[in-house]
C-alpha cells in the first residue's frame, strides 16, 4: 500500500528567517490548529529545535475523543526544511516535510504529507473522509498564516 500525500504551497511575505523561528517554535502549533481540535502540547518543548527532539501532543479530531500524538523531529537543516514523524498516535505512518525556500516575495512554504490510515484495509474506507478533515486544517493554517504574516 502506498501512503496518501497532501501538498499545500503557501507564499509568505517574510524572511526565510523569521519563517524559520515561526515554524520551527512546536509552541506556535496552537495558533494554526483549528480550536475545535482541541490540540494541546503536554511535554516539554525545549528552545531551539534539533533532530531527535520528541514532541508529544493530544488532539480530539473526532467527537470529543482526546487522541494522544507523539512525534519527532527526523530532519533538520535550518532555515530549509525540517521534517516530523509521529511515533505514536492516529496514523499508521506520518512522514510531514515543512520546506522552505526564500523568493523575491518572501518565503515559499512547502507542506508534503505523506500518511497512512490505521486498520488496513478498513482504513481506506475513511480516506476520504480523512483528506477533507486534513484539507480543513491546512485551510485554516493558511487564513491563520495570513492575518498573522499578511499577504505577499
Amino acid at each position: 500500500m502506498r501512503p496518501l500525500l497532501l501538498q499545500r504551497n503557501q507564499l509568505l511575505p517574510i524572511q526565510i528567517e523569521t519563517a524559520w523561528v515561526f515554524f520551527s517554535d512546536p509552541r506556535n502549533l496552537p495558533e494554526i490548529t483549528p480550536p475545535d481540535l482541541g490540540f494541546r502540547i503536554v511535554s516539554a518543548v525545549p528552545e531551539q529545535m534539533y533532530a531527535g527532539m520528541v514532541v508529544s501532543y493530544t488532539v480530539t479530531p473526532f467527537g470529543g475523543v482526546s487522541v494522544d500524538w507523539t512525534t519527532e523531529i527526523t530532519h533538520v537543516r535550518e532555515p530549509d526544511f525540517f521534517v516530523d514523524e509521529q511515533r505514536f498516535g492516529p496514523y499508521r505512518f506520518w512522514h510531514h516535510q515543512h520546506l522552505f525556500r526564500a523568493v523575491e516575495q518572501g518565503t515559499e512554504m512547502v507542506d508534503l504529507v505523506h500518511y497512512l490510515l490505521p486498520f488496513p484495509p478498513f482504513g481506506q474506507l475513511a480516506a476520504g473522509y480523512v483528506l477533507s478533515r486534513l484539507e480543513r486544517i491546512f485551510d485554516f493554517r493558511r487564513e491563520a498564516l495570513i492575518r498573522r504574516f499578511g499577504v505577499p
